[in-house]
C-alpha cells in the first residue's frame, strides 16, 4: 500500500485545491497538494517537500485531521491529511494544470479521486 500525504491549507476561510495534470489514471481530477512518502521521512517532511516542489511555497504542518484507505485499479493508498499553512513564498504552479482557493461547502462540486470522500467528508462534518 502507498502511503500520501496532503495538505489541507485553509486562507480566508477557504482551501487550497489543485487539478492534476500528470499522466496517470487520475488525471483531470482535483486534489489537496501533497504525495507519495518516500524513503524514511515522515508524513510531515513529505508534505513540506511536496508542497514546495509542486506549489513553490513553505509550510508549517499541524495536526492530522483523518486517513482515508481506498483500493483503485492501478493502487492501493493510504491518504493522510493533515492541516497546514503556508509561512513563506507565493503559489506557483509547478506541477499542476490549475489552483484554486475554494470554499468548504463547494468542495463536493469538484472532481476529486475517491480515497479523498473521507477527508472531505470529515471537513464538512467540521462544518
Amino acid at each position: 500500500m502507498v502511503q500520501v500525504a496532503v495538505a489541507i491549507i485553509e486562507n480566508s476561510g477557504k482551501l487550497l485545491i489543485a487539478k492534476r495534470e500528470k499522466n496517470d489514471p487520475l488525471k483531470g481530477r482535483w486534489e489537496f497538494p501533497g504525495g507519495k512518502i518516500e524513503g524514511t521521512e515522515t508524513a510531515e517532511e513529505c508534505i513540506q517537500r511536496e508542497v514546495f516542489e509542486e506549489l513553490g511555497v513553505k509550510v508549517s504542518v499541524h495536526e492530522l485531521i483523518c486517513s482515508s484507505k481506498h483500493r483503485y485499479e492501478h493502487v492501493s493508498v493510504e491518504l493522510l491529511a493533515y492541516r497546514a499553512i503556508i509561512i513563506s513564498g507565493e503559489i506557483s504552479s509547478q506541477e499542476y494544470k490549475e489552483i484554486q482557493w475554494v470554499s468548504l461547502s463547494d468542495l463536493h462540486s469538484y472532481s476529486f479521486p475517491a480515497a479523498n470522500r473521507v477527508i472531505i467528508d470529515k471537513l464538512m462534518n467540521e462544518l
